[in-house]
C-alpha cells in the first residue's frame, strides 16, 4: 500500500508548488498595494509558522531542538527573509508578477552550481534543460518589464540565489522532520521580516482593503503552509534539478493570472522566453519521472 500511496502524494506536491505558488505572485501583486512589502511578507510567515507550530505541538509532535531551531532559523533567512521578501520588495516598484516567476527560473542554475559543491552528478538531460532555461533568461531580459526597473531585477535574481543554496543546504542539514521544519523556518524567516519591516521606517498609509487581506489569507494558508511544505517535502524525495522545475512552470501560471486579474502586459520578448522556459522543464523533469517509473 505505501508504494502506491507514494506517487499520490508527490504528484499532489508537485502540483502544489506549480499552481499554488503560480499564483502567489498576483497574490503578492494585489498585497502590496496595500501593505508595505516587508510587513505583508513578515506578518505572512510569523502566522502561517505560528499555526503551523502551534497544530503541530497540539498533536503531540516534540518541540526541535535548540541547535534544530538554530539551523531552521537560517535557513529561514535564506529562503523566507531574503528569496521570498526579495520577491515580495522587487513586485512594489513595479516588476509584472509573471515577470517575477519568469525571472525566478534561473533558480534551477544556481541549484546546478551549488549542487556541484556536493558532490551531485548532474544528466545530460538535466544540463541541457539548464543550458535551454538559461537561453530563456537571456531573452526575458531583453524584455522592456526588467529593463524599466533594473533594482527590482536584481532583487529577485538575488532571491533566486538565495533561495537555491538554501535549499541545497537544508538537504544536508539535521532539520526537524517534517512539517515542523516548515513551521520553524517560517517563524524565523517572518520574524526577521518584521525586523527589516521595523528598521525600514515601513508604515501603513492606510487601513488594507479587502483584497489586501484576502490576499494575505491567501499567502498564508495556501501560499506559505500548503505549497512550502510541498516544496520542503520534495526537496527530500526527489532530485533537486526536478524539485526546482516548479520555477519553471509558475510562469506561465502567474502570467495568465496577471493578464487576466491585473491588467499586466507582456511583450514579445516575454512570451518568447516562456516559451523556451517550458520546454527546459520538460527535460530537467524527464530523469526523474524515469526513475519513479
Amino acid at each position: 500500500m505505501p508504494a502506491k500511496r507514494f506517487p499520490l502524494l508527490l504528484i499532489a506536491a508537485f502540483l502544489a508548488v506549480y499552481l499554488i505558488w503560480g499564483s502567489t505572485y498576483l497574490a503578492i501583486r494585489i498585497g502590496v498595494e496595500s501593505w508595505p512589502p516587508l510587513l505583508m511578507a513578515g506578518i505572512r510567515f510569523l502566522l502561517a509558522g505560528a499555526l503551523m507550530y502551534g497544530w503541530l505541538r497540539c498533536r503531540g509532535v516534540a518541540a526541535p531542538t535548540l541547535a534544530q531551531w538554530k539551523l531552521a532559523g537560517l535557513l529561514g533567512v535564506l529562503l523566507l527573509a531574503c528569496g521570498n521578501g526579495a520577491v515580495t520588495v522587487a513586485e512594489h516598484p513595479g516588476v509584472a508578477s509573471g515577470v517575477a516567476a519568469l525571472a525566478i527560473a534561473t533558480e534551477p542554475l544556481f541549484f546546478l552550481l551549488f549542487g556541484l559543491f556536493w558532490g551531485l552528478r548532474t544528466t545530460r538531460l538535466e544540463l541541457t534543460g539548464i543550458l535551454l532555461g538559461l537561453l530563456g533568461i537571456v531573452l526575458l531580459n531583453l524584455g522592456s518589464n526588467l529593463q524599466a526597473s533594473p533594482l527590482g531585477a536584481a532583487l529577485v535574481l538575488f532571491a533566486s540565489l538565495t533561495w537555491a543554496f538554501g535549499s541545497m543546504w537544508s538537504k544536508h542539514l539535521p532539520l526537524p522532520s517534517g512539517p515542523m521544519a516548515s513551521a520553524t523556518q517560517m517563524l524565523a524567516g517572518g520574524a526577521v521580516l518584521l525586523l527589516a519591516s521595523l528598521l525600514s521606517g515601513e508604515q501603513l498609509q492606510h487601513w488594507p482593503t479587502p483584497a489586501g487581506w484576502a490576499a494575505l489569507a491567501y499567502l498564508v494558508v495556501f501560499g506559505s503552509i500548503i505549497a512550502f511544505s510541498a516544496y520542503l517535502y520534495l526537496l527530500n524525495s526527489v532530485r533537486p534539478a526536478a524539485a526546482s522545475s516548479y520555477a519553471y512552470v509558475n510562469p506561465p501560471v502567474a502570467v495568465l493570472l496577471g493578464i487576466v486579474f491585473a491588467g499586466e502586459q507582456i511583450g514579445t520578448e516575454e512570451w518568447l522566453a516562456m516559451a523556451v522556459i517550458l520546454t527546459a522543464v520538460v527535460l530537467i523533469g524527464l530523469p526523474q519521472w524515469r526513475r519513479s517509473g
